[in-house]
């Protein structure tokens, strides 16, 4: 959809961004907080110390309850980095929390607002297919598993289409704007 791009467009003027695809990262490395606990729950995608994410992806695509088993681990402890994040800037006047499964999770409901970023679908799926190692049945599995663009758009207080990149920028600068104004006002 563009959401790491136009979370990078936030960043660029300034606003503090967390990333939870950059804190999983970061709980799966060597000696990452997720790791202990998913070795005790999957010992075969521990390699080197650090979680295999393609060892790992391979056990979910087999296993239809590890992905909740995973999520266990996983989410409390997205959830303490986030909140540390946004208690690490209690002077921003603006935070973007760069969630994938935003509604999914609920962490909306920690949100004081939400936006979502969208593509038509076949922008959506060429962005994603054109990255290493991802297939079609990869692309299926990962949106089976993530609420319809629709009812996410529904659902947004805001919504950003990423056509092209100087559109994107220009509506990022935008909305910007408009919440500091009504913050403002």
């Amino acid at each position: 959809m563009g959401k790491s791009t136009t979370a990078a467009m936030f960043a660029a003027e300034g606003v503090p961004v967390w990333d939870a695809d950059a804190c999983v990262h970061d709980l799966y490395a060597k000696d990452g907080a997720a790791v202990a606990p998913i070795a005790a729950v999957f010992p075969e995608a521990i390699r080197d110390g650090a979680v295999s994410r393609d060892v790992l992806k391979t056990r979910l695509a087999q296993d239809k309850q590890a992905l909740n088993r995973l999520e266990s681990i996983v989410h409390p402890l997205t959830t303490q980095s986030r909140k540390a994040f946004v208690a690490a800037h209690p002077n921003a006047d603006l935070i973007l929390l760069d969630i994938p499964l935003l509604f999914e999770t609920g962490a909306d409901q920690a949100c004081d607002a939400t936006l979502v970023v969208t593509a038509p679908p076949e922008i959506q799926r060429a962005r994603v297919l054109d990255r290493p190692g991802i297939t079609d049945a990869q692309l299926d599995l990962i949106l089976s598993r993530q609420m319809p663009d629709a009812q996410k758009r529904a659902r947004a207080t805001y919504v950003i289409e990423t056509q092209s990149l100087e559109q994107t920028h220009a509506d990022v600068r935008h909305l910007i704007a408009q919440i500091r104004e009504t913050r403002d006002a």
